[in-house]
């Protein structure tokens, strides 16, 4: 159990750590420090795991129509809730957000898997 808390604990620092540098990289992300980046780190985790599966099962059939790219747009939307939520994240406009979800899911991985 404590092995489960201390990974738990990793990804959640290190999907801040990808946050920041997605911020750096994409225009119209913005983050104010590291703890704003772990707390947008845990309200992208919440909103992700709630509404977007939501949105994900409701949609499935225009995610398979398009061959994926609804399913980039869902994961920009979750960015842009999350940043409504959260003080010192800002995602302005959904290319920003759908461009830094799938920066932020590739790093994200990378980051882990070097873990």
């Amino acid at each position: 159990m404590i092995e489960d808390v201390r990974n738990w604990l990793i990804h959640w620092l290190l999907s801040a750590v990808a946050l920041l540098i997605v911020a750096n990289i994409i225009p119209g992300i913005e983050v104010e420090g590291f703890g704003s980046a772990m707390f947008a780190a845990a309200v992208i985790g919440l909103v992700s795991a709630t509404l977007g599966i939501i949105l994900k099962l409701v949609l499935l059939p225009f995610i398979i129509i398009s061959l994926g790219i609804v399913y980039f747009l869902i994961n920009g939307m979750m960015l842009m809730v999350s940043s409504a939520l959260v003080p010192g994240f800002r995602v302005r406009g959904l290319m920003a957000a759908t461009l830094g979800s799938i920066l932020l899911t590739v790093v994200d991985y990378l980051l882990n898997r070097l873990m």
